[in-house]
């Protein structure tokens, strides 16, 4: 029995509230799946995220041309402990018609922090 299966499921619980509430467009939702201050570090960026530092505007540039939402392709656990899971993830933006802007490999970090599981730190080669 793996000590960890709670802490692995809350975390993944953690990446499911992050891409329904990305896929619907609610930053309220969205932001709520974060332990802040965040980190994001994508195109040699490395952006630290404060509460309020999305934008309605993300969702209609940066995503890719055409972006309508995204998916998880894979989620494996790197390591995990009480209060922290790595996860080595894909996922994939599309169109509205099904269609493929790309898929992206990436790294979370989610952290619990005082009973909240969030996401920590982000490391990904999606633009």
């Amino acid at each position: 029995m793996n000590d960890n299966a709670g802490s692995i499921a809350a975390a993944t619980k953690c990446l499911d509230d992050f891409m329904t509430a990305f896929n619907a467009r609610d930053l309220e939702a969205w932001e709520k799946t974060f332990n802040f201050p965040s980190v994001r570090l994508a195109s040699n960026t490395l952006v630290i995220i404060e509460p309020g530092h999305h934008k309605p505007d993300l969702f209609v540039k940066g995503l890719g041309e055409g972006w309508h939402h995204s998916g998880w392709d894979r989620r494996e656990v790197i390591h995990a402990g009480q209060d922290k899971v790595h996860f080595d993830t894909r996922f994939t933006r599309y169109r509205a018609d099904g269609s493929v802007i790309g898929h992206y490999d990436s790294i979370y970090v989610v952290t619990n922090e005082n009973g909240h599981w969030g996401i920590k730190a982000r490391s990904s080669f999606a633009p």
